[in-house]
């Protein structure tokens, strides 16, 4: 069984579209206050009926800084799609990102660790990857420098990697990957916080 979080997010949506076409089984975590219609919005633009693949996915209410309640989430789990993040560029809004996006990692790959979870993806940022020195283009080699001018969320998502790097070193077969822009089809109508 795969668990993804993030489900009613963009990347998280269209990755469980992606993988329920694949036949696999789904459990994926929401938060009381998610709107998880907004999968059947997604699939809409996919399928004739949304609402026969949205019926496949278990679905488990829980909080990602809550470990009781994802403890639950972890039963049978093989393969974690972690794309669950929030997204927010407000110096003022640091610890809501740290504890969002850095504790809610660490609180993954620990479950996963004892839940001896197979694989374990983490959907990342571009912004964790470190700036490119003149003609060079950036890539996830690029080292990291805290002496650069980052933001609070490039801050937050870097240390969450650190957390899913850690695991790996503790027996975590982890991969980690960094989108730059990501486009698709709105699905909700809550506007970004500033």
């Amino acid at each position: 069984m795969i668990l993804v979080t993030g489900a009613t997010g963009l990347v998280g949506s269209h990755l469980i579209y992606s993988l329920l076409q694949q036949q696999e089984t789904i459990r994926a975590t929401h938060r009381k206050s998610s709107d998880r219609s907004s999968l059947l919005t997604v699939f809409s633009y996919f399928t004739d009926n949304p609402q026969l693949l949205y019926d496949k996915i278990e679905w488990i209410e829980a909080d990602l800084t809550d470990i009781s309640a994802l403890e639950k989430a972890f039963n049978g789990i093989e393969t974690v799609y972690h794309c669950a993040a929030y997204v927010n560029f407000n110096p003022r809004n640091f610890q809501k990102l740290k504890k969002s996006n850095v504790e809610a990692t660490a609180n993954m790959v620990n479950l996963a660790l004892d839940h001896g979870v197979k694989r374990f993806c983490y959907v990342s940022s571009i912004a964790t990857i470190g700036t490119s020195i003149g003609e060079q283009i950036a890539t996830e080699e690029t080292p990291w420098s805290w002496e650069e001018e980052n933001n609070v969320y490039a801050i937050t998502k870097h240390n969450a990697e650190m957390e899913v790097w850690r695991a790996s070193q503790e027996g975590l077969s982890v991969v980690i990957v960094n989108p730059g822009v990501i486009l698709g089809p709105v699905i909700g109508t809550k506007a970004v916080e500033a």
